[in-house]
């Protein structure tokens, strides 16, 4: 048996009151008072020990969850890494399949974020990521989902959206994210003004999230490609 001392002793109960134990022994019908008195002490310290393994057992889970969480999260940024990023997505592709929802993704890789990190340090680059990262957030839906999927590169999956729609958030981001303006420590110092080219595709009967993800990619470098050129 567990020795519980270390949480308040053995149970005690304040006048008028009823111990966890007793009333586990009454929801199992067993009245101690009808055995003997050893008898009487094992049912009880049998009913203490089953209380404190389902509270370890709560405590227990409870730490695995939160775990669970951490490893699902980028080390930097408030969203989901690429590997719990992809394990979502083949969920909503599993959905969509079943039922015939729209499903969208948006690849999203910055520009002249090498810059930031060149000019101005690490540190500076990574406060722009969160940066971007409060912008994203701020622009979906609860239901959508966003991870990180490279160094400068996040992805949202924009769940029962279609592509227009899609599109259209995209060109939110992109023109957000345009205005954001990163400067180091030195006043004197010109600043960096950062950018966004997104990729936007829907889904149409790919049949894994790396797929998905590539043909994401693909239309992420065409639209890099165009702003290079001024045809965006």
């Amino acid at each position: 048996m567990h020795d519980r001392s270390r949480n308040g002793g053995q149970e005690k109960t304040r006048q008028g009151q009823r111990s966890p134990a007793d009333s586990l022994l009454d929801a199992l019908q067993i009245d101690p008072s009808k055995h003997d008195l050893a008898t009487a002490a094992a049912f009880r310290a049998l009913a203490e020990e089953v209380i404190w393994l389902r509270e370890e057992e709560a405590r227990l889970r409870h730490r695995l969850e939160a775990s669970e969480q951490l490893a699902d999260r980028d080390t930097l940024c408030p969203v989901f890494n690429r590997r719990a990023f992809e394990r979502e997505l083949s969920r909503e592709i599993a959905l969509a399949a079943r039922h015939g929802a729209p499903l969208c993704l948006v690849y999203i890789d910055l520009d002249r974020f090498k810059d930031v990190n060149d000019r101005f340090g690490h540190a500076a680059g990574d406060a722009a990521l969160k940066q971007v990262c409060d912008i994203l957030v701020s622009q979906v839906r609860q239901t959508d989902i966003i991870g990180r999927l490279g160094g400068d590169e996040f992805g949202v999956i924009l769940t029962h959206a279609e592509v227009e729609d899609a599109r259209q958030k995209a060109e939110t981001l992109t023109g957000r994210i345009d205005r954001l303006s990163v400067s180091g420590a030195d006043p004197d110092a010109p600043p960096v003004r950062l950018g966004a080219s997104c990729g936007v595709v829907e889904w149409t009967g790919q049949p894994s999230a790396d797929l998905f993800i590539a043909e994401a990619d693909e239309s992420m470098f065409r639209a890099k490609a165009a702003r290079k050129t001024g045809r965006v």
